[in-house]
């Protein structure tokens, strides 16, 4: 597999994800949730098809294209998470993201390559492997459901047309205050807004496109929000 970087250009513009891929993040928390009636193996299958498309999303993100082999590495190392966390539990997500870098990391020091090349398809396929394997801690993460909403209201607030900081905090407080109506305690649903909010905005940089907004514009709040729900949990006990 040849991973190639995006030629260099001269500036990186910031265009954000807009409505319509709000409207699809919504729609995937909606679909966790629904899934969560179905318990932990229900919540495994939602997941698997958000980590699919984080995959998906990232490489192209990176200028990195079609890049299959990279993608279908990247997705499984999510599934795998998955698998582990089913098994057992933190320490099995710990191990499943362990041995996901090393796999990583012995394909591409033996990837014949140019250096700096190697060094880039390493960092996106390694922080790739770490962004779908994390996804798995929603699993271990309580108030999931409440994580969700949070998610889809802060990134759709997140798209009103509002100038300067006030757009991101209003939609971090109402996004927040809609989890803990929920049920959400106060400190998971902080977390989980920040990073759907994080996660819009990373995929707002690397030359964004339309394919970029409707996959990693999707897919990335909740992929970032994820492990900080889990935190959150952690955080009240």
């Amino acid at each position: 597999m040849v991973l190639t970087a995006a030629p260099a250009k001269s500036a990186t513009p910031i265009v954000e994800p807009g409505l319509r891929p709000a409207l699809l993040t919504a729609g995937l928390c909606a679909l966790l949730a629904a899934a969560t009636l179905g318990g932990r193996y229900g919540l495994t299958a939602g997941l698997m098809v958000a980590q699919g498309l984080t995959a998906v999303g990232w490489f192209r993100l990176h200028g990195m294209w079609p890049a299959r082999q990279g993608i279908a590495g990247v997705a499984l190392a999510g599934f795998a998470a998955d698998a582990a966390v089913l098994a057992g539990g933190a320490a099995g997500l710990a191990a499943a993201l362990g041995v996901g870098l090393v796999v990583v990391l012995v394909w591409q020091t033996f990837r014949p390559a140019d250096p700096a090349e190697r060094f880039y398809a390493l960092t996106v396929l390694g922080s790739g492997v770490l962004l779908t394997g994390l996804m798995a801690s929603l699993l271990l993460a309580a108030h999931v459901p409440a994580a969700l909403l949070v998610v889809a209201v802060g990134t759709l607030l997140a798209t009103a047309p509002v100038s300067g900081a006030l757009g991101p905090v209003a939609a971090a407080l109402l996004g927040a205050t809609a989890g803990v109506l929920a049920g959400g305690p106060p400190a998971l649903a902080g977390l989980a807004v920040v990073g759907a909010l994080v996660g819009r905005r990373v995929a707002s940089y690397d030359f964004p496109s339309r394919f970029v907004h409707f996959t990693a514009g999707v897919a990335l709040p909740l992929a970032v929000a994820a492990p900080l729900a889990w935190l959150g949990s952690r955080l009240i006990g």
